[in-house]
This record gives C-alpha cells, sequence and structure tokens, in this order.
C-alpha cells in the first residue's frame, strides 16, 4: 500500500517534512468531543506557548540563559504533554468499527516489537539471497525509528495508532499520524499552515481485507479532531487500486501525483490524496 524510507524524522514546527514512512458509523467513549477539541481553524495562526519551537531546542548565547531557557522550555513540554494525555486519557479507544478497536500505542517493549514486525512485514522487499537476514536488519531499523520517533515528538505531533480485535488485545494494524507542515502539500491546502500525514498503514497478513483499515483510518479522523487539525494528507501508489479504493471510501481525493521521471530511476509513482476531517461541527 505505502513505501516505507528509512531516515529519521526531524521534530519540528518550523522545518517539517515529510516522515520517513511514505505511504503505504464510530463509535467513541466516555463523553463528547467537544468538550476536548482544541480545533484550530483553517488560516488562523496556531497558538503554543512561548518558547515552543516543536523540537524543545531553544538557541541561547550564555551558559547560565542556556540553563534557564532549558528549564522554562521543559516545563512547556511537560505541561503540554500532561494537557494532551488528560483529554486523550478520556478516550482509552479512538474508535471501534467493524469489530475492531483503535488505540494509542502503549509504550512498552512487547508493543513496539509487534508493531515493528507488522510494518516490517508490509514494506520489506525480499531478496534472493540471504533474506531472512536483510527482514531482521530491516525490522531493526523499523524498530528503531519508532523509538525515535515516540521519545522526539510532543504528543500532539506524532502518534502510533494500533488495531486490535474487540474481544482480545492482540494487535493487528498500525498507522502513523504526524503533524507536517510540506510545502509540496499545503499549496494544496487553502489557508491552512499544517495538516496531519498518515503513512506506514500497515494490517498483519492473516488479517488483511477485513476494514482494518478502514477502522484505523477513522482514528486517524477522531484525534484530527482532538489536536485541532481540518486537514488530512496521504500518499499512495499510483498503480495501487486497492489502497487507492480505501482512501477513496474515506473521503481522500487525488491532488497531484508524482512527475513521470521519477520512474526512470526505478521509483514508482505516487498519488497525493487530501482530505477535510469529517469530525467538524
Amino acid at each position: 500500500m505505502a513505501n516505507l524510507r528509512l531516515c529519521y524524522l526531524q521534530i519540528s514546527n518550523s522545518l517539517c517534512t515529510e516522515p520517513w514512512y511514505a505511504g503505504k458509523g464510530s463509535r467513541f467513549y466516555h463523553g463528547s468531543w467537544k468538550t476536548v477539541s482544541n480545533r484550530k481553524k483553517v488560516g488562523q495562526p496556531i497558538e503554543r506557548p512561548v518558547g515552543w519551537s516543536g523540537s524543545c531546542i531553544v538557541h541561547c548565547c550564555s551558559t547560565s540563559s542556556t540553563t534557564s531557557a532549558a528549564e522554562a522550555t521543559e516545563q512547556v513540554f511537560l505541561e503540554d504533554r500532561s494537557a494532551i494525555e488528560e483529554k486523550e486519557e478520556q478516550f482509552e479507544y479512538l474508535a471501534s468499527e467493524f469489530g475492531w478497536k483503535v488505540r494509542r500505542l502503549a509504550e512498552n517493549r512487547d508493543e513496539m516489537r509487534e508493531v515493528a514486525q507488522i510494518q516490517a512485514e508490509a514494506f520489506h522487499t525480499p531478496v534472493a539471497l540471504f533474506d531472512d537476514l536483510f527482514f531482521e536488519f530491516f525490522k531493526a531499523e523499523v524498530l528503531s525509528g519508532l523509538l525515535y520517533k515516540l521519545k522526539n515528538s510532543p504528543p500532539d505531533r506524532y502518534a502510533c495508532l494500533v488495531a486490535e480485535p474487540a474481544a482480545e488485545r492482540k494487535l493487528v494494524g498500525i498507522v502513523d499520524v504526524t503533524a507536517l507542515r510540506d510545502k509540496d502539500v499545503l499549496q494544496h491546502l487553502e489557508g491552512a499552515d499544517e495538516y496531519l500525514y498518515i503513512s506506514g498503514i500497515a494490517v498483519s497478513k492473516s488479517f488483511r481485507r477485513r476494514k482494518i483499515g478502514s477502522a484505523l483510518l477513522k482514528a486517524c479522523d477522531v484525534l484530527s479532531h482532538l489536536w485541532g487539525f481540518e486537514c488530512l494528507a496521504l500518499r499512495a501508489y499510483e498503480d495501487d487500486m486497492g489502497a487507492r479504493k480505501l482512501y477513496t471510501n474515506a473521503g481522500y481525493k487525488v491532488v497531484s501525483s508524482d512527475p513521470q521521471w521519477v520512474t526512470w530511476i526505478g521509483r514508482k509513482r505516487r498519488v497525493l490524496m487530501i482530505k477535510q476531517s469529517d469530525m467538524l461541527d
């Protein structure tokens, strides 16, 4: 459904680029989303605490001022994370439909290894020799990238969402959600200054074609409302009609495609698809 690029995401509000994953009737719990939404209207500036850079890096000119600024920035980060986590705790599951429940990844070793296994199986390209060895290397890279993003991302700039059966706690699907400001995408989102980028969608082999992808995309809509984003974007291979149909059914529309010359260097062309969140009032 999408390709997986192995490079680390630069977590920054001012210099966000596409992440290393490039694009492969709901029930909500415990209250109304209206009470927790901090929506950013399209065209309006994004409000951030003073000193907030998105990556918690403040450049100063002296040792004492550096220490003071670092402490202040860390406090802002902790307060912001606490506020986000408090809102999300009201909803153990972001969406529940088709027999699947979607929640945010629990940051423990077992679940993170499961995520790496599922995504590696979905995006690994088999090779003729030593395929098992190369697969293990690839899975280690996926896990390393996941750990990096979880450690360095503010709570409302990146999330790894996981799907599981309604009756048991077993991971069967994954999707990454990242707040970005890529100009190539923003030119198609009139009035917006950032958006949520959906990537790394992967489903366990034995659970495919069972609407898990649809449940994951619905949870992305809910998360966009919770974080205050109106626009979402993703990419799919131009010839992957199954994935494109899934995204079209979820409300995404094709707005551009890669230039023809990318095929000259052995890459497959992709299409950019965008949507307005359907969680708006």
